[in-house]
């Protein structure tokens, strides 16, 4: 079963917020893992456990309404394209998860 993360948009809207977040969602042993998002996303092509971001409307409004939460986004989009483990899913707010 693939590990599933709803993305907060209000933990990824400066660096040591998205560092601190993206580390206790994932176990990097690295100490500058997620350090900027190069090194985010270098870790994340790393990933080998499925790996399913979920993004509802409003989780996308409020990541475009912040500019470094949407580089974080793209970081992750690249890292989704990389990396067969790494997806990302859009599904309406009121949709429970399967």
């Amino acid at each position: 079963m693939a590990k599933r993360i709803i993305l907060r948009p209000e933990r990824i809207q400066t660096k040591e917020d998205m560092n601190t977040y993206m580390k206790e969602l994932f176990s990097f042993e690295e100490k500058n893992a997620c350090s900027n998002l190069d090194a985010l996303r270098d870790s994340l092509s790393e990933v080998e456990e499925e790996t399913v971001f979920i993004l509802t409307p409003g989780t996308i409004q409020k990541i475009c309404a912040n500019e470094y939460a949407y580089k974080v986004l793209l970081a992750l989009g690249y890292a989704a394209e990389e990396n067969p483990a790494i997806s990302i899913r859009f599904r309406e707010a009121t949709r429970t998860m399967e």
